[in-house]
């Protein structure tokens, strides 16, 4: 038997972003800000629709605190192992840590898209059904509704790992990207992946294709149901911000998971957009567009601010 097809692959090499040890050094503080912009911002949104009454009471601000808990575990899966590999020059990761991060990143994901559908409805039913809306979106259903896009989200990445797992990797072993996905990994396998990667396509690229579609849908019917200028525009400005996230997050997941598995020059970039960026931009977008959520950050403040002046006296 050839050598090749019994060597096992027990570790991958992540080809990162540049060989040049000063472009890795700007990178890594490049991406250390954005990462921990990333969490004082989520967890700032998080903080806030705790402690504010009426935003803990509201659906809307409840899911948002939830969105915020998924872009941290997001961003978490990926930007701490890219920061390591930053200052180290041979960037490995083991078979099995490799498996586990794309494991958790297609649950964290998939989990995303369900509830920013689910966000979307929420939106649906404010404004469409406002008389009913409390009722609808009761507490519990909300509950429900989280829980089930994280189970979503579990099943969804079950299904890839196993595909995954399954295949041989015998030959080369370095992922083109800076973390370990299905497209840049399956292609490392010693194996005819066409079969799976039409399977693979057929789940991610469904999932992020669909639930964009019925995003928008869902956009654009609360649209035409208002009939007053003066509802249209309260409504764009209401859920203008949610379909700046739909589109920074949707975007590039149809643009990575909805082809076939051929590489591209820009898939780096765009993965960073969605694995970076976008879990960094979300609490700008909510907190700069939402006049409430301003005015409870600033009650926040200064209800700290109190309660650190009297432990002072």
């Amino acid at each position: 038997m050839d050598e090749n097809q019994t060597k096992v692959v027990r570790e991958f090499i992540l080809a990162g972003f540049s060989q040049t040890q000063s472009i890795e050094t700007g990178l890594f503080v490049l991406f250390l800000l954005l990462y921990v912009s990333t969490w004082v911002g989520n967890v700032l949104i998080m903080i806030t629709v705790v402690y504010d009454n009426h935003l803990n009471s509201s659906p809307m601000y409840f899911l948002l605190g939830n969105l915020s808990f998924l872009d941290l575990c997001y961003s978490t899966v990926t930007t701490p192992k890219l920061l390591a590999d930053f200052l180290d020059n041979e960037k490995l990761i083991p078979y099995d840590q490799c498996i586990v991060q794309l494991f958790f990143l297609h649950v964290v994901g998939a989990a995303e898209m369900f509830l920013l559908t689910v966000m979307a409805y929420d939106r649906y039913a404010a404004i469409c059904r406002p008389l009913h809306y409390t009722t609808i979106m009761s507490r519990g259903l909300c509950c429900v509704l989280v829980a089930a896009s994280w189970m979503g989200g579990f099943v969804h990445s079950t299904v890839q790992t196993i595909l995954t797992v399954r295949l041989p990797f015998c030959g080369p072993n370095q992922v083109d990207n800076f973390f370990c996905d299905v497209p840049p990994v399956i292609k490392l396998a010693c194996a005819d992946t066409f079969v799976i990667e039409l399977l693979m396509v057929s789940n991610s690229g469904l999932i992020s294709t669909s639930s964009f579609v019925v995003l928008v849908s869902s956009y654009a019917t609360i649209l035409v149901k208002i009939r007053s200028k003066e509802g249209r525009q309260k409504a764009l400005s209401t859920c203008g911000s949610h379909l700046m996230v739909v589109t920074l997050f949707f975007g590039p997941c149809i643009f990575i998971y909805a082809r076939p598995f051929s590489t591209f020059s820009v898939d780096k970039m765009v993965s960073v957009l969605y694995n970076v960026i976008t879990p960094m931009l979300n609490p700008l977008i909510y907190t700069l567009r939402n006049k409430e959520v301003k005015s409870a950050m600033r009650k926040l403040w200064d209800r700290s601010g109190l309660t650190w002046k009297k432990q002072e006296t």
